[in-house]
């Protein structure tokens, strides 16, 4: 894929809008080539200027009471929740694990819920560890090694766990990138099936069940909690995940 191809790209890639391979061809070429990764950056600010509240005001009142239609309430906004299982016209292949709930995104700008295209970033985050051997930047099973190393390299601690007696072992942690931010990413491992778990620092306080996907051939699992996002995703069965997740959840803290 040459500049021409990529700078073609560049609006659907940063948007989340490209399948799995092109978008980890786009990737591999930006690392490379400073000039495509100067645009793509260029469009991300773009983007994050155009949706900042100061280009937004509200009319004066006295300007809204002369517009016609103005003394009429204004309809709800619209939103729909994300329809969860295969869609022929918008997923093509993409399912919901049998007997887990809805990730609860709405609706996004396109058709696509938010959760349904950060769900494909973690994907491809997954991949990439793999696919390079670049799994942790700090390799460890020690969480007291581990957790030390994010310090000073992102805003927030994150939580981590050794739950190596239950089967699943720390192997280290990296920083990745996801929602246009930096993350943690740990790294556990069950036999030979690496479990890569992002997190990072939730909008807002709420609690939120544990959802599930198959992305790929990969099973997903996210949820909210004191304050925190999680998404975990390996190739490990339904069963061992769940399990996995479980005893995650039971050793973090509570929310406050």
């Amino acid at each position: 894929m040459d500049c021409r191809d990529v700078q073609h790209l560049l609006h659907p890639y940063s948007d989340g809008e490209l399948d799995l391979v092109r978008h980890l061809q786009i990737e591999h070429h930006l690392a490379e080539c400073a000039t495509c990764a100067e645009r793509d950056q260029g469009l991300r600010l773009l983007r994050a200027a155009l949706t900042s509240a100061p280009l937004y005001h509200r009319a004066p009142d006295a300007l809204r009471a002369r517009l016609p239609g103005a003394a009429r309430p204004a309809p709800a906004p619209f939103s729909r929740r994300r329809v969860v299982g295969p869609d022929p016209r918008r997923d093509r292949g993409r399912d919901r694990a049998p007997g887990h709930g809805d990730l609860g995104g709405r609706a996004a700008p396109g058709g696509r819920a938010a959760e349904d295209r950060l769900a494909d970033r973690v994907v491809v985050g997954h991949i990439r560890a793999l696919q390079v051997d670049h799994a942790t930047d700090v390799a460890s099973s020690d969480r007291h090694t581990v957790k030390p190393w994010f310090l000073g390299k992102l805003d927030f601690s994150p939580q981590v766990v050794d739950l190596s007696a239950a089967g699943y072992a720390l192997t280290g942690g990296r920083l990745d990138y996801l929602t246009d931010r930096p993350v943690a990413a740990l790294v556990y491992h069950r036999r030979l099936h690496a479990i890569n778990v992002f997190t990072w620092p939730a909008a807002g306080t709420e609690e939120r069940p544990v959802g599930a996907l198959h992305r790929q051939g990969f099973h997903i699992r996210s949820w909210q909690r004191a304050g925190m996002v999680y998404w975990a995703i390996s190739d490990l069965n339904d069963q061992e995940l769940d399990d996995f997740v479980r005893l995650l959840r039971e050793s973090a803290p509570p929310a406050p």
